[in-house]
């Protein structure tokens, strides 16, 4: 559905967009991942046809964005961050408008405008007047904007951004149900809401996209750094000595947990599983183990370790 190929964009004396390459197929909800500054709305924009790129070729659905613009902006639906809407529009009266701007017949923009109030949970709201909306209902009426004329790539900027945690879960639960009949392009820089939504990450950087894969597959790359909990009824000097004296256990910290119990937190070497060593210590030993866990990497966890040696190396 997307094929971006070498896109650079510079502005005056700033380079937003560096030289980035990637692919998305159809039926896909994947998540363009970055802090503010890392290019993710500038991405969007030329991926829209928005702006122009300083350099490279981007296609949707076989299109190109710059040279067949009417035919590519066709099957894309976007929804920027700051939602364009007009508040003194009512909700039905303003998406027939944008549907009739966007090519559709009367009949089928009548038609469309009933389905996407009904997808998007706006039927009872349909005549209210726009600004008079919550923020939560305002995004609703700008994806069911993005919708109306049914196209194959919907491209949202900071969805959920600003909405309270009730209305960020319906926006969520709306996007994962546009998987598979669409394909879907989010930028977001809150990264527990990308793995709640997305089948793929793209994480961006200073412009550059630094990895490209499933969540899982994230996970699984940093599965040999996860620190290792474990719960164990011993002398808390017995346990430091024996950690000290595996040349398994990189690093430790060693804290009192409940009763006769001590909680060691133990990072591996890389490539190690300490978890059988642990169990075969404290069998050998006769302690108590009450808990052996591998700690999960959380999506926080992975940004920060792929963008770790770009961060030293500007220093």
């Amino acid at each position: 559905m997307i094929e971006v190929s070498n896109l650079t964009k510079r502005y005056a004396g700033r380079t937003a967009v560096d030289n980035i390459s990637f692919t998305v197929a159809r039926g896909e909800i994947v998540g363009l991942l970055g802090p503010n500054g890392a290019g993710k709305s500038t991405t969007m924009r030329v991926l829209s046809g928005f702006m122009p790129a300083t350099r490279g070729t981007v296609k949707v659905a076989g299109f190109d964005v710059f040279h067949d613009a009417d035919e590519a902006r066709r099957r894309i639906g976007y929804m920027p961050e700051n939602n364009p809407l007009y508040p003194e529009m009512r909700v039905r009266e303003y998406l027939k408008f944008r549907a009739r701007l966007k090519g559709l017949g009367w009949r089928q923009s009548r038609a469309r405008v009933t389905t996407v109030m009904e997808q998007c949970g706006l039927t009872d709201v349909g005549r209210r007047v726009i600004g008079q909306l919550s923020k939560g209902y305002k995004q609703r009426v700008g994806l069911a904007d993005a919708l109306v004329h049914e196209p194959d790539l919907i491209i949202l900027d900071e969805p959920t951004i600003g909405l309270d945690p009730q209305q960020i879960r319906s926006v969520r639960e709306l996007i994962k149900g546009l998987a598979g009949k669409h394909t879907v392009l989010i930028s977001t820089h809150i990264l527990p809401e990308a793995e709640m939504m997305c089948n793929r990450m793209l994480i961006m950087f200073d412009g550059r996209v630094l990895a490209a894969d499933t969540p899982e597959n994230l996970h699984r790359r940093m599965a040999g750094s996860s620190q290792i909990i474990a719960e164990i009824a011993a002398p808390a000097e017995a346990l430091r000595m024996a950690w000290e004296h595996l040349p398994e256990v990189e690093q430790f910290d060693v804290s009192a947990g409940e009763g006769e119990y001590f909680r060691c937190a133990l990072t591996p070497r890389e490539g190690v599983d300490l978890r059988p060593v642990i169990f075969n210590l404290a069998r050998e030993n006769g302690w108590a183990l009450r808990e052996l866990t591998r700690r999960r990497h959380s999506l926080e966890d992975i940004y920060i370790q792929v963008t770790k040696p770009d961060v030293e190396a500007v220093e």
